[in-house]
């Protein structure tokens, strides 16, 4: 069973406003305490058009919007994982708004290995310390009157964290819909067994508990749908429903992995989310310039 640390209400139903980028199919989201003006952005979008190298905060901008418009404090910018689809908005966010950006501490895992990939040199910290705070499994934390709890579900990275606020829980790349399944394993320091137990323990929550995707990419032509909840994931979910063995799914998600090409944006994407969103820096004339390993991924 998932222990969930005694000042966590599990009862308490925080507001979720969902942004959804349909350039990557990535669910942002604003999760406010609904007795105070606190609240925290999870999973924030930069925009890029890869082949012409530019970088735009029109996604970030709606949601830096919102909160302005109703005079909301920002307190926690989340990474749910090092995102390998799309680029962290969280340090632009935060230099218009605050807050402080987290992510799992397994971060230094993720820095270690693809600081060698993207051959960073000694000057790359593989600390974490880009990131203004390092959640391990079971750490809580503010945001307003409410208490988070983080929550390591590692398999589709080492470094993914399940956060549960309130009645919700927002599960990254962990899970998809129950018609999408669940996130591939076969990245660097990814494994199957290890994400079905990571899934598994968070079917352990209260079955009424709402789960947020980061994802959803409208499976055989539906609409697009990030919102479901535990009792729909472990009655219906296609790869991972009561009654799958963990064998059974292992088999299943490797098979699954062997036919998927690279994400698109994977390159420019862990360079710089394992940074904390920061772009590389500038050279003298002040251009920024991404690396392409090659034959390395």
């Amino acid at each position: 069973m998932s222990s969930i640390p005694h000042p966590v209400d599990l009862s308490l139903k925080p507001d979720v406003t969902p942004f959804f980028d349909p350039a990557t199919n990535t669910v942002s989201y604003v999760v406010k305490d609904p007795n105070s003006s606190a609240c925290a952005v999870i999973d924030s979008v930069m925009d890029i058009d890869y082949a012409s190298g530019r970088i735009a905060p029109t996604s970030a901008d709606k949601i830096i919007g919102l909160i302005q418009e109703h005079g909301w404090q920002l307190e926690w910018l989340i990474e749910t994982h090092v995102h390998a689809d799309h680029l962290s908005a969280a340090p632009y966010i935060q230099s218009k708004l605050g807050g402080r950006i987290g992510i799992g501490a397994n971060i230094r895992i993720v820095q270690e290995t693809f600081g060698k990939i993207f051959n960073e040199g000694s000057e790359f910290q593989r600390d974490g310390s880009q990131f203004d705070r390092l959640f391990q499994d079971g750490d809580c934390y503010g945001i307003g009157g409410m208490t988070a709890f983080a929550m390591h579900t590692p398999g589709h990275t080492p470094a993914c964290m399940t956060h549960v606020i309130g009645d919700a829980a927002f599960v990254g790349d962990t899970l998809f819909m129950p018609d999408g399944g669940s996130a591939r394993a076969d990245f660097p320091g990814g494994d199957a067994r290890t994400l079905y137990r990571s899934i598994r323990r968070v079917l352990q929550l209260p079955d009424a508990t709402r789960l947020f995707m980061c994802h959803d990419y409208g499976p055989n032509g539906r609409d697009i749908r990030w919102e479901t909840t535990v009792a729909e994931q472990r009655a219906h979910n296609i790869h991972v429903r009561d009654g799958i063995s963990e064998d059974q799914f292992v088999a299943a998600r490797e098979a699954r992995d062997r036919t998927l090409d690279m994400p698109r944006l994977i390159i420019p994407s862990l360079q710089v989310n394992m940074k904390a969103g920061q772009l590389p820096r500038a050279d003298a004339s002040g251009r920024r310039f991404l690396k392409v390993p090659l034959n390395a991924l």
